[in-house]
C-alpha cells in the first residue's frame, strides 16, 4: 500500500474509540487524547471520518460531540448507526436512509429459548422501549417499559435481545440453531443479540456513504473489534482489528493494531496521518 492514504476512515465506537470500564462491561464516555489527536489529523488531511456502530443514532451523536469535529465551518459528519440500518448526517440529526423489518417472529423464537431475556427497540430522541430495565450503562437515554408485542408491533430497524443469565456462546449457538435466515443478526461480547434487516450490516451502510462521497471501498480504512465489524473489515480496502478482538474478527482483517487500552486507533491512523 505504498503511497496509499485513506479517503474515508470508518471507526467502530465501543472497544475501538472508547474503552471499557474494567469488569463492568460498560464504556467510558471519553476519547483518549492520543486517539482524539489522531482522528483530528486524519480529518485535517481531508479524510472523511465516519462513526460506524451498532448503537442507536442517539447513542452515537454524543460520541460525535466528544470528537468535537464541528466548530461551525466543517461539513456535517456522516454516521452509520444500528449496524448499518440507519445512515444519517450530523449535526443536527438528519436520517438519510433507514432499513426496517418485521422482527416479531424472530423475537418470539428467541424468547422461546430465553423467556427471561430483555428486549429493546430504539425510541428515537428519547431512548428505548424495553420489556424490562437493562443493566445500568448498557443503553443510552430513557427506558420506556412496554409489552414485547407492542415493541415489535411495527417494522423496526434493529431489535436488541439481552440475557444477563446467558453467555455470548449461548447466543451464537442459538442463532445457528434457529437458522435466522430471513433477517440479519450479530452476537456481541456478552449475551447480546442484535436483530437487523437481512443483508444489512455496517458495510452496507458505509457503501451508501461512500457512494454519496464518490469514494471506492479500496480507499477506505475501517477499524473495529466486534463480530458486527466483520463485514466492514472485509469490505474496506484496509480492515484493521483491534488487539483485543476475538480470532474470528482478527481473521477478517488485513492487520491487527494495538488494543483499545494501547490506543490502537491512534497507532493505525499514525501510519497514514503522521
Amino acid at each position: 500500500m505504498n503511497g496509499w492514504q485513506p479517503r474515508l476512515v470508518a471507526l467502530d465506537i465501543d472497544g475501538t474509540l472508547l474503552a471499557w470500564i474494567d469488569g463492568e462491561g460498560q464504556t467510558y464516555e471519553e476519547i483518549r487524547p492520543a486517539v482524539y489527536a489522531a482522528v483530528h489529523r486524519a480529518a485535517a488531511a481531508g479524510a472523511h471520518v465516519v462513526l460506524s456502530s451498532g448503537r442507536s443514532p442517539h447513542g452515537m451523536t454524543r460520541v460525535a460531540d466528544l470528537l468535537n469535529m464541528h466548530d461551525g465551518d466543517e461539513e456535517r459528519s456522516w454516521i452509520v448507526a444500528a449496524n448499518g440500518a440507519v445512515v444519517l448526517r450530523y449535526p443536527p440529526v438528519d436520517v438519510i436512509h433507514e432499513e426496517t423489518f418485521d422482527a416479531a417472529p424472530a423475537v418470539a423464537a428467541v424468547l422461546e429459548h430465553h423467556p427471561n431475556a430483555l428486549v429493546a427497540v430504539e425510541e428515537r430522541g428519547r431512548g428505548y422501549r424495553v420489556n424490562r430495565h437493562f443493566p445500568d450503562g448498557e443503553l443510552t437515554g430513557e427506558m420506556i417499559i412496554t409489552d414485547v408485542d407492542d415493541i415489535v408491533a411495527h417494522p423496526v430497524s434493529r431489535v436488541i435481545i439481552r440475557d444477563p443469565e446467558a453467555t455470548s456462546d449461548d447466543f451464537v449457538d442459538l442463532a445457528a440453531k434457529l437458522g435466522l435466515h430471513s433477517i440479519g443478526y450479530v452476537v456481541g461480547w456478552t449475551a447480546w443479540l442484535d436483530l437487523t434487516p437481512k443483508g444489512v450490516h455496517k458495510a452496507s451502510g458505509l457503501q451508501r456513504v461512500a457512494d454519496e462521497l464518490g469514494i471506492e471501498p479500496a480507499d477506505v480504512l475501517a477499524i473495529g473489534d466486534g463480530r458486527n465489524d466483520i463485514e466492514m473489515l472485509e469490505w474496506a480496502g484496509r480492515g484493521v482489528a483491534m488487539g483485543q478482538a476475538i480470532e474470528e474478527v482478527r481473521a477478517a482483517a488485513d492487520h491487527v493494531t494495538g488494543t483499545v487500552y494501547e490506543d490502537g486507533v491512534a497507532q493505525e491512523l499514525s501510519r497514514w496521518f503522521p
